[in-house]
């Protein structure tokens, strides 16, 4: 029987899962290089829907292990909001030495035997990652996951109570792997003079650093009700400056279907 591959990759999120990267990894303290590794793996723990960069052991000092067993009271899933300190499986956590510091519990070793000689490390714990030389933001980059940015006729239309606030017909649709589609529309067919900027910023791994607006209609102040990305990264560069409206705060239809 055929299986749809969303809820393939989901039928597998309690496992411990892992893959490799084949690319040279670096991380940071205070400007100078801790980490630098070229046989990273990516692995999830149990639960996680977003991983974490392990590297082999000759690669990493570790220091003062304390044994760790898998959390009992934590989100049925986790995400990059949950600590890298919530384990899900069993195995050991590590300090990590620096001239100046050290990261404590930033390195994790699990007791599952696939994974033995490699060391998870704590994304939060380091300033600064590289892919070869490029920065990397707010996590790995998930392999098996991409962004598309289709530019696209449809109509979108966006309501605050019975105020359109923005309306397109020259949107960019942008489709990123497990995510719903969002649409991203041009500055002139939004009316800005209903949106003040907030103070709310946020990072995607693969878009890069948003900035976001509120909205104010009939005296009403709805927070965070739009986003954008003015200096995008690479896979987000065909959204750069566009608008993005939230679903959950707005009412969207898209040729006339509600969103």
């Amino acid at each position: 029987m055929a299986i749809e591959m969303d809820r393939f990759t989901m039928s597998r999120l309690g496992e411990l899962r892992w893959c490799a990267m084949r690319r040279r990894v670096r991380a940071f303290v205070d400007g100078e290089p801790v980490i630098d590794s070229r046989g990273a793996l990516q692995v999830w723990e149990p639960d996680r829907v977003v991983g974490f960069y392990a590297v082999p052991l000759a690669d990493v000092t570790l220091v003062a292990p304390v044994a760790v067993v898998p959390a009992e009271h934590r989100p049925p899933i986790l995400t990059p909001d949950d600590a890298f300190l919530l384990h899900t499986c069993a195995g050991t956590a590590w300090s990590i030495p620096t001239p100046d510091r050290t990261l404590v519990a930033a390195a994790f070793t699990a007791d599952d035997p696939d994974l033995q000689g490699h060391a998870v490390l704590d994304w939060a714990a380091f300033d600064e990652w590289r892919d070869e030389e490029q920065t990397v933001l707010a996590h790995p980059h998930d392999p098996f996951k991409r962004i598309d940015c289709l530019e696209t006729s449809r109509h979108v239309v966006v309501r605050i109570d019975d105020v359109v606030v923005a309306e397109s017909r020259r949107p960019t649709l942008l489709l990123e792997t497990y995510l719903p589609p969002r649409h991203y529309l041009p500055r002139a067919d939004v009316r800005m003079e209903l949106l003040h900027a907030s103070e709310t910023r946020t990072t995607c791994a693969y878009k890069g650093h948003a900035a976001y607006w509120s909205a104010t209609v009939h005296g009403r102040s709805v927070a965070d009700v739009a986003w954008c990305y003015p200096d995008p990264l690479i896979d987000g560069e065909p959204v750069r400056d566009l608008i993005c409206f939230d679903d959950d705060r707005v009412d969207i239809t898209v040729d006339g279907i509600a969103g």
